[in-house]
C-alpha cells in the first residue's frame, strides 16, 4: 500500500471510529468518568511498506491503548502529518553553462524539499543532461514495464545552449523526477537514490581519504538529510554516511559531535549486529565514551557478547572501513 492509499484508509477509519465514539458518548449517562473510550489498531501502519524509521515508533500511541475522542483526533493528526512528510518535491531552480577543456555542457540545479513543511534542510544538487540520460538507461534496464510510458527529452544536434531549449529541459527534468518519485519501486531503487546522492558522496569520501575532514564533513552533513528522506524504509542504508561523519568529527577533535552521530548509527544497527560497521563503530563509541567521561560499560558488554558468539576474525577500524567506501 502506498502512502496516499494509506492516508485515505486512515481518514476513513478515523471518520468511522469518530462516529462510533460520538454515538456512544451521547447514549451514556453523560458523566465524564463513564465516557467510553475507542480502541484502535495500528496494524495497517505496521503493514505499510513505507513505515517510518523504527526509532521513531515511540512517537505514536500504543496500538492497544484506549483513547478518548480528543486523543483519537490528535493521534490521526500526527499520522496525517507523517504521511505528508514522506513526500518530496523537485524543483529545477536555475542552470549554468560549463566549459571544460574541449567540452561544453549545461548544469541543472535541483532543489529537493519535503512537501507540506518548512524544510530548512532542503538539499541542493547539480546534474547535467548526460547524468539524467544515464539514469534513464539504467532504469529502463531494471524497470522496463514501469518506464514504458515515461518520456525523456531527446538530444538535439543544434541549439542545446539556447535559452529556449534550456528552459524546456528544466521543465521536462522537473516533471521527469516528479514522475519517477511517484512510482514506489523506482523511488526506492538504488539507481534512483544513487543518482541523487552518489556524486556528492564520492566527493566527500575523496576529501576524507585526502585528510580534508572539514570539507568532507560539510558535504556529508548536506547529503545525510537527503539520504534519510529517500531511504525511510531502510534506515540501515545511511549507516556508512553516519560513520563517515563520526570519523570526520573524531579527527577534527570534536568527540562530543562524533559520539552524537555514533549513537544515531548504533540505533540503526541494534537489530543488525552482523553488519560490517557494527563492531568497528562499537569500538569507536567505547573510546569516545571513555574520552568524554560517559558510561561505556553497556557498550563494552555488547562488544564482549559479540566476541563470545563469533569466531575471532580480523576487524577493520572504523576509519579503515570508511575510507574503503566509494573507491571503485
Amino acid at each position: 500500500m502506498d502512502q496516499d492509499s494509506h492516508c485515505t484508509a486512515e481518514r476513513e477509519l478515523f471518520e468511522t471510529v469518530s462516529t462510533m465514539t460520538t454515538f456512544s458518548t451521547t447514549s451514556t449517562s453523560g458523566e465524564e468518568q463513564n465516557q467510553p473510550k475507542a480502541e484502535i489498531s495500528c496494524q495497517a501502519r505496521k503493514e505499510n511498506p513505507e513505515k517510518d524509521d523504527p526509532q521513531d515508533s515511540s512517537a505514536f500511541l500504543n496500538p492497544n491503548s484506549s483513547m478518548t475522542t480528543k486523543e483519537l483526533q490528535e493521534y490521526w493528526k500526527n499520522e496525517k502529518r507523517q504521511c505528508r512528510q514522506g513526500k518530496l518535491l523537485f524543483e529545477i531552480s536555475s542552470t549554468r553553462i560549463v566549459e571544460h577543456h574541449l567540452s561544453k555542457y549545461v548544469m541543472y540545479k535541483i532543489i529537493i524539499l519535503q512537501t507540506e513543511s518548512f524544510d530548512s534542510n532542503k538539499s541542493v544538487i547539480e546534474r547535467r543532461y548526460s547524468d539524467f540520460e544515464k539514469l534513464h538507461r539504467n532504469l529502463l534496464e531494471e524497470f522496463s514495464e514501469e518506464m514504458e510510458d515515461v518520456t525523456f527529452p531527446k538530444k538535439t544536434l543544434t541549439g542545446n545552449f539556447t535559452e529556449e531549449i534550456i528552459n524546456e529541459r528544466k521543465l521536462a527534468f522537473k516533471d521527469y523526477l516528479r514522475l519517477l518519485y511517484s512510482m514506489k519501486y523506482i523511488r526506492r531503487s538504488k539507481k534512483f537514490i544513487d543518482f541523487l546522492t552518489r556524486p556528492e558522496l564520492r566527493e566527500a569520501y575523496g576529501c576524507l581519504r585526502g585528510g580534508q575532514y572539514t570539507k568532507a564533513l560539510e558535504i556529508f552533513l548536506e547529503v545525510i538529510g537527503l539520504q534519510e528522506r529517500l531511504t525511510r524504509g531502510n534506515p540501515v542504508s545511511v549507516v556508512p554516511t553516519l560513520c563517515a561523519i563520526v570519523v570526520c568529527y573524531k579527527d577534527l577533535e570534536k568527540p562530543a559531535s562524533a559520539f552524537e552521530y555514533g549513537e544515531k548509527a548504533l540505533s540503526r544497527l541494534h537489530m543488525y549486529t552482523s553488519h560490517r560497521y557494527y563492531i568497528p563503530l562499537l569500538e569507536t563509541m567505547i573510546s569516545l565514551a571513555y574520552e568524554l567521561g560517559k558510561d561505556f560499560l553497556s557498550l563494552q558488554e555488547k562488544l564482549e557478547e559479540w566476541k563470545r558468539k563469533k569466531d575471532p576474525v580480523r576487524i577493520f577500524t572504523l576509519k579503515e572501513l570508511t575510507v574503503r567506501e566509494y573507491v571503485q
